[in-house]
């Protein structure tokens, strides 16, 4: 057991999400009031303490969906915070319209920010650094006598500190002093490394005062000087979902949780809700129109997947040898990549999660041997595990014919929708022409082969094709070389991938989009 897990957790002890404020600052996210509403019910079942909504009188949409949640949002386990920041210079907290707009926004707490490096008073403000301190003080103290909680988050805390400490450190303690019920250190740059962290927030604990951490993860140490920090001693640790945040981003909070559950020990959110983790983490992903980080700890879909035999040999005896939790403790899954990496038992396991049982014959180490042949011909099933399905069906001896492809032509013209023409048959007729018109020679040959499944196979009628992929194998060969493209289709509720390669783009996406149509019918069930 590492020192980490035999730390006490702190009682009590906050995880509060900036998703919503911070995170929305992420170059190219653009949150609607209807999108907050969505993402804060996902953060809220995670089981977070605080969820950050924005800063009311700064911009119409935080304000409007202040006002919006106080009529629609129900939270079970957090409680919403409003953000703004200390009154501004010349004024008093009670004159300042954007002190008056946090009272407005009617939640129970307000987490403010404040100066706390000298030069950013001074250069930034423009103002002294006693009056940086009255307008904490007085900002804090306002909020309070009008019956508010307040978090201070003291802005570029770290660098602060490293210039002047002294001051920095009273910034904390006035904060502390006026009401403030936990204090943040700030790595606003972003540029903090874990040693520096610990070093810093040890010492700043020794003022007596309840402390939390907001990192940036500029030197891609963001999780890491939180969990830092957590070492030191603060009590509240900042993040947002995905890590989301302006140029590099914040700390991962489902990074962040995952450690405190499944490496310190400590009950951060319920059991229940880690199994959520995975789901809610993509979701969010959805709703804000970012791609989830395939390689993103614990909720990526790269997070337990693997592609060396050796690996897969190991895994067999004892998943645990190569995966240091059950993935299944985040609601994520083991997945097992099948290349020309792969070993017998590489695909012995994919093949059982696929539904095939190959243990008891010498299936695996053909397919073995032949998805190394066609791995060296361009193929790759990766992540094409609708292609491989069907390759261990083939090797099986299964009927894979639901229809036959006698002939296909694709016809072009610049000024025209292209044109394509395929001969199918079934068991019951000789093949014979459909003709599909699209854009472009892939869609016209995907409407060709509906015009020719559909009428027999109504269930495709709703079948979409949500994502195509291509690649060039040979960059050496320019528009000659071979070409692999993959293709993502979806029917209800079910997706799937399969693979074509071919001397030219057309050729491949033809065969991956007959996979594509094939797969639904004799496994997705689309034919029955």
């Amino acid at each position: 057991m590492s020192d980490r897990t035999r730390l006490a957790r702190p009682e009590p002890f906050h995880v509060f999400d900036t998703t919503l404020r911070d995170g929305a600052q992420q170059e190219g996210l653009r949150l609607t009031v209807y999108d907050k509403l969505r993402i804060a019910g996902l953060i809220d079942q995670l089981g977070v303490t605080y969820i950050e909504g924005g800063w009311p009188g700064a911009n119409p949409n935080d304000t409007e969906f202040f006002a919006a949640a106080a009529r629609e949002l129900t939270l079970t386990n957090a409680t919403l915070v409003a953000f703004g920041a200390t009154r501004r210079v010349g004024l008093t907290a009670a004159t300042d319209p954007l002190t008056q707009a946090l009272l407005d926004a009617e939640t129970d707490v307000v987490c403010l920010v404040a100066k706390s490096h000298d030069r950013h008073v001074t250069e930034a403000l423009k103002t002294s650094l006693e009056e940086n301190l009255e307008m904490i003080r007085d900002t804090v103290t306002h909020l309070r006598a009008h019956g508010r909680r307040v978090f201070v988050d003291c802005e570029h805390f770290f660098n602060g500190y490293l210039d002047n400490p002294v001051y920095a450190k009273l910034c904390v303690a006035t904060a502390a002093e006026a009401g403030a019920e936990v204090v943040i250190l700030c790595d606003t740059n972003g540029g903090m490394l874990p040693a520096m962290v610990q070093e810093i927030v040890e010492d700043v604990v020794r003022l007596g005062v309840p402390l939390g951490i907001h990192c940036h993860n500029d030197t891609g140490c963001a999780v890491a000087n939180t969990l830092a920090g957590v070492d030191a001693g603060v009590m509240h640790v900042q993040g947002t979902v995905n890590g989301y945040g302006e140029r590099t981003g914040n700390a991962d909070l489902t990074t962040i949780i995952a450690n405190l559950k499944l490496k310190y020990g400590w009950d951060v959110i319920a059991d229940d809700a880690l199994t959520e983790l995975t789901r809610i983490a993509h979701t969010v992903a959805d709703i804000v129109n970012q791609a989830p980080a395939a390689r993103q700890p614990y909720v990526g879909v790269s997070s337990f997947a693997h592609k060396a035999g050796l690996h897969a040999s190991a895994i067999k005896v004892d998943a645990n040898l190569y995966q240091h939790i059950d993935p299944g403790l985040v609601g994520n899954g083991m997945r097992m990549l099948i290349s020309d990496m792969a070993g017998r038992a590489n695909i012995q396991i994919k093949a059982g999660q696929l539904g095939h049982d190959l243990r008891e014959s010498g299936l695996a180490s053909r397919l073995a041997d032949t998805v190394k042949d066609r791995e060296a011909a361009g193929y790759s099933y990766e992540s094409a595990d609708a292609s491989f399905d069907l390759l261990i069906r083939s090797e099986l001896g299964q009927d894979l014919t639901p229809f036959m492809i006698a002939a296909w032509r694709v016809y072009t013209d610049q000024d025209e929708a292209s044109q394509a023409v395929v001969r199918v048959g079934f068991a019951d007729e000789v093949p014979r022409p459909y003709v599909g018109e699209g854009n472009g020679p892939v869609n016209a040959l995907d409407q060709a082969l509906r015009a020719a499944l559909v009428p027999r196979f109504g269930a495709l009628a709703d079948i979409e094709l949500t994502d195509y992929r291509v690649r060039l194998l040979d960059n050496g060969h320019g528009t000659d070389a071979i070409t692999r493209v993959l293709i993502d289709t979806r029917l209800g509720a079910r997706t799937w991938t399969t693979v074509g390669v071919g001397e030219n783009v057309v050729e491949a996406s033809w065969e991956a989009l007959a996979d594509a149509y094939t797969y639904a019918l004799v496994v997705v069930g689309a034919g029955r």
